[in-house]
């Protein structure tokens, strides 16, 4: 039981630390959805980063390199540390000082504006809620996957050990159901951005941030001591990881073309809604700085002990057979025999988890509220209802990703991140083009989001929705849905009316 008693305590200082911002709380719309622009240059480094790395980064990365070795720290973190830096400084910086000086809170209103379409944001609205839903299901499922694997029973060479709570819940095996987990995950995610909205989630994934980089990191100095070291813990691994070689049918391993178009996903912070909201809470353009430095150092550290947890496992017998979304977990419990210990690390998976999932939650009620109730109408509304039908659309959101979780439970959390991120980072030629290219027109913006969903959701249903899916022998479907959005944005742009000069004054000073 120590080990439950430490996720408690874990959850509850996170609720009292996430609570205590609202001593600060201002009581408006504006402090809600953006902390009236004051989040200064360490919480925006904390919370930008908790709030990109999810459930996809711990559990999910060592759960792909189980499946298919060590490439997969190259096939992500490596050209993250990078592309994320440049997104945040030719995106991020750009949009930050576009919604300070005009007051936007939403990606969709810059974009309405920019394009002058009332219509876009109608488009836009749908296809961000339903990309942002998959990333939500992520955190969840993950969630339930590692409590799941930390309390359940596990296979150890001294025979089998039972699962925590034996008789309470025998149809697991004593481990802590999904439906538990879930419930409990959520319920405290909700009650923080009740609370304070953005700023609460701010505290927060500083808290959550620190915890999982630092309960990461002694998760793999822990494994690797009880595995005999470094070279011991590689040695061990030679034999299982030989099957993670490139087959004939390209099915295991990371084949080249594969590694290079993966390199279009991260991209997607570009368009991520909540990203765009936690940028536009920095209270100064010298805020980016220490963010796009420190960024690409802070995903080496979280994501270097994962991978190599994952490769480690492939040579345990133990393991064989096990579901990817669990290895990281099952590590822990099998290796770390310390409960306290399992707890502190279970606790560092589980702020990872939780760093994204109150941002997102918020993002969704920002937009539902600025883009679709109060977008033209002419009703006045006091804070206070602001506020209300804000939070009510959060609720509602959690509920619809709490039941699909529960339904997709068995699904690879990967690899259903990687649509997630790849939907998003297909519509960066919007963004790219609302930035740099003054040309760009309403009915090229309509073209390139109308091509690239119809695009990426033929492949999301090729793959069976949410399985790992190539195309040509490796390359990844992103790589056709971003080349669409581009050649729709392009095309149509050029054959359609320029902007209104009052439009391209506006946003090109």
């Amino acid at each position: 039981m120590a080990t439950i008693w430490i996720i408690v305590i874990y959850l509850g200082a996170l609720l009292a630390f996430a609570m205590g911002s609202k001593i600060f709380f201002r009581g408006t719309s504006a402090d809600y959805f953006v902390a009236s622009r004051s989040i200064g240059p360490f919480m925006l480094l904390m919370s930008v980063f908790g709030t990109t790395m999810t459930a996809f980064a711990l559990v999910g990365s060592t759960g792909k390199s189980f499946e298919r070795g060590i490439g997969t720290y190259g096939l992500m973190a490596s050209s993250s540390g990078l592309i994320h830096a440049a997104c945040f400084l030719l995106i991020g910086l750009k949009l930050w000082a576009i919604g300070k000086r005009h007051g936007y809170v939403t990606q969709i209103q810059f974009f309405r504006a920019r394009f002058d379409s009332n219509g876009l944001g109608y488009l836009l609205f749908p296809i961000l809620v339903l990309l942002v839903i998959p990333y939500l299901l992520i955190g969840v499922i993950g969630a339930a996957k590692t409590i799941g694997g930390v309390t359940g029973p596990k296979k150890t060479p001294r025979g089998m050990i039972e699962g925590t709570f034996p008789d309470l819940f025998e149809s697991t095996g004593g481990a802590i159901p999904p439906w538990l987990t879930g419930a409990v995950i959520c319920i405290v995610v909700l009650c923080y951005i009740f609370a304070g909205g953005s700023r609460a989630a701010a505290w927060a994934n500083t808290f959550q941030t620190l915890v999982f980089m630092t309960m990461g990191v002694l998760a793999f100095i822990l494994i690797s001591n009880k595995l005999g070291g470094l070279g011991a813990a590689i040695e061990q691994a030679k034999e299982g990881h030989l099957v993670r070689t490139v087959s004939s049918e390209g099915k295991v391993g990371v084949p080249p073309i594969m590694f290079a178009t993966y390199m279009f996903i991260p991209l997607s912070v570009g368009m991520f809604p909540h990203l765009f909201q936690h940028w536009l809470t920095a209270k100064s353009a010298k805020a980016f700085k220490l963010t796009v430095i420190a960024h690409p150092i802070c995903i080496m550290i979280v994501w270097v002990p994962c991978v190599l947890i994952g490769l480690w496992a492939t040579g345990l017998k133990p393991l064989e057979g096990a579901a990817p979304a669990a290895v990281l977990a099952k590590m822990v419990g099998i290796l770390v025999k310390d409960p306290v210990i399992v707890g502190l690390v279970t606790a560092g998976i589980l702020a990872a988890i939780m760093s994204s999932l109150d941002s997102q939650f918020l993002c969704l009620g920002t937009i539902f509220t600025n883009d679709i109730v109060l977008h033209n109408t002419k009703k006045k509304y006091t804070d206070k209802q602001i506020l209300l039908m804000a939070r009510g659309f959060v609720l509602a959101i959690v509920v619809i990703t709490y039941v699909l979780a529960m339904v997709l439970i068995d699904q690879n959390v990967f690899d259903l991140a990687i649509w997630c991120f790849s939907g998003f980072a297909a519509l960066t030629p919007l963004v790219i083009a609302a930035l740099y290219w003054r040309r760009s027109t309403k009915e090229g913006a309509i073209a390139s989001i109308v091509a690239t969903t119809v695009v990426w959701f033929y492949f999301f249903a090729k793959s069976g929705f949410g399985g790992e899916y190539v195309i040509l022998g490796g390359v990844m479907p992103v790589a056709v849905c971003w080349l669409t959005g581009v050649v729709a944005m392009v095309a149509v742009s050029l054959a359609t009316k320029p902007p209104s000069k009052e439009t391209v004054d506006k946003f090109f000073p």
